[in-house]
């Protein structure tokens, strides 16, 4: 049987990545994003969306999932508490945490009635550490974490599979502004203990490794990729 999996913030980055590996999987791959549509075949399905907006037209598009990725996310530009703006401090929190609980409660509700299903929430190095990010994005994935940790404990007893993927430093168009002159991005592959950037694939991998079934005694792990960042 074909798995369908629903993947946000499909347009670019980590979510593009998931979809050309699910898509040469054979699954069924729907996604959704603020932008435009990605250059996908296959068996490839797009909804041009916002996660922090009404969701109703994407709960009538897509019904049912076998599997959840709640990749889509923004940054904060690093900005401490008394520098962020409150209207930016929700935002970021609307796009990486409550945009996830809202469309996680949706589709787990289908899981548990089948007793099936298998999500996977992009949490971060920010999940665990301080300097991943600014006051918003920081407070907003460990937010993200705990909700991972918690809806895994909970629903695990009638077999759905939760986890997260904790990347550090990924090479996507959110994070191109390092790669300017005066970036950040020199700076921050030198202080990675492999010495360069984690690319896309690479959480992809790891994405449809956690969604094949394999892992089947696994439940609750924020799996860090991160080159080694948090081992300093």
């Amino acid at each position: 049987m074909t798995k369908t999996v629903l993947i946000t913030g499909v347009s670019s980055g980590i979510g593009l990545a998931q979809a050309r590996l699910f898509l040469e999987n054979g699954c069924a791959v729907y996604g959704i994003d603020l932008a435009e549509k990605p250059d996908l075949m296959g068996n490839f399905h797009f909804l041009q969306l916002d996660v922090t907006g009404e969701l109703s037209r994407l709960y009538d598009w897509l019904p049912d999932v076998d599997i959840l990725c709640n990749t889509a996310g923004i940054l904060d530009d690093y900005q401490p508490l008394l520098e962020v703006s409150e209207r930016i401090f929700d935002q970021v929190f609307e796009t990486n945490f409550l945009a996830t609980v809202r469309i996680t409660r949706h589709y787990l509700s289908k899981m548990v009635a089948k007793k099936a299903g298998i999500i996977i929430n992009m949490c971060s190095i920010a999940s665990f550490l301080s300097g991943g990010g600014g006051a918003a994005y920081t407070a907003s994935k460990h937010a993200l974490a705990g909700l991972t940790k918690q809806l895994a404990l909970d629903y695990a007893k009638v077999g759905i599979q939760v986890f997260g993927i904790a990347p550090g430093a990924v090479q996507t168009s959110m994070t191109k502004a390092d790669f300017e002159p005066g970036g950040l991005a020199d700076w921050v592959a030198s202080e990675t203990p492999i010495n360069r950037w984690i690319q896309p694939e690479e959480i992809a991998e790891l994405t449809l490794f956690l969604a094949s079934g394999k892992a089947q005694s696994m439940q609750g792990e924020i799996v860090k990729m991160d080159g080694g960042w948090s081992l300093k």
